[in-house]
């Protein structure tokens, strides 16, 4: 029995924050200097952010939130001062509180789920799974249940339509992978920082992060130091 093709794609519908970045990055010409991040549109939404900030144990939380009424948590390990998990806020069509959308790091915990949810997943575990991670040099991108050897994939960069793309030679998969970390920072892909390899049936992509990026993350930080942790967890941080 042939396995189908599994095609994915993460585009989306854009919304007019992400817009604005992607226009500032058709506008605006690439620079290497160590404080390009600054006249970002990214960096800036960051600073006039209100955000409250939150720690527990080892970990350092901050609630963003954006003047067009966006939120957003990071979770930042403090000893090691890395991002673990970057989440957006999702509203509810119906009203309520909303869910989050993790952008970088494990899905948060959704309650228990109910028999159907619990049958679904069991039907589900054998399909590739995407989860991002982020380490102090790289962008890491994990799809487990990828059986096929490292010899089948072809990771390439596509600045045309900003994505890191995955085939297979066997047309079993394909894939685009967004790196918001560049297009916020209007940074270009560069095919020299893409390393793939395979084991335990999971696809691991690396992308080594460029000098601006890791300026900017180094620098922002330090900007985080500036934000009194807060004595009692706000409700918006309880549900991380």
């Amino acid at each position: 029995m042939k396995r189908k093709c599994l095609i994915e794609d993460v585009d989306g519908n854009l919304d007019s924050f992400e817009k604005k970045i992607r226009a500032n990055f058709a506008s605006t010409s690439n620079s290497t200097s160590a404080t390009m991040h600054k006249n970002s549109i990214w960096y800036r939404s960051l600073l006039d952010a209100e955000k409250t900030c939150l720690k527990e144990d080892k970990i350092k939380k901050i609630h963003y939130k954006f003047d067009d009424g966006k939120e957003m948590v990071e979770e930042y390990n403090i000893d090691t001062q890395v991002l673990l998990r970057r989440a957006w806020k999702v509203k509810a069509k119906l009203g309520g509180e909303g869910k989050w959308d993790v952008e970088v790091g494990d899905p948060i915990p959704d309650g228990i789920p109910t028999n159907m949810e619990a049958a679904d997943i069991t039907e589900r575990n054998d399909q590739p799974q995407l989860t991002r991670r982020n380490t102090r040099v790289n962008l890491e991108w994990r799809i487990r249940n990828l059986p096929y050897p490292i010899e089948t994939y072809s990771v390439s960069a596509n600045n045309d339509e900003r994505r890191i793309i995955i085939r297979t030679t066997n047309k079993k998969y394909f894939k685009k992978l967004e790196v918001p970390e560049l297009d916020r920072l209007n940074l270009p892909l560069e095919q020299a920082n893409i390393q793939a390899s395979h084991k335990y049936n999971t696809l691991i992509i690396v992308y080594k992060k460029p000098q601006p990026l890791l300026d900017m993350e180094k620098e922002w930080y330090e900007e985080l130091k500036k934000v009194k942790a807060v004595k009692d967890i706000p409700d918006n941080c309880k549900a991380q």
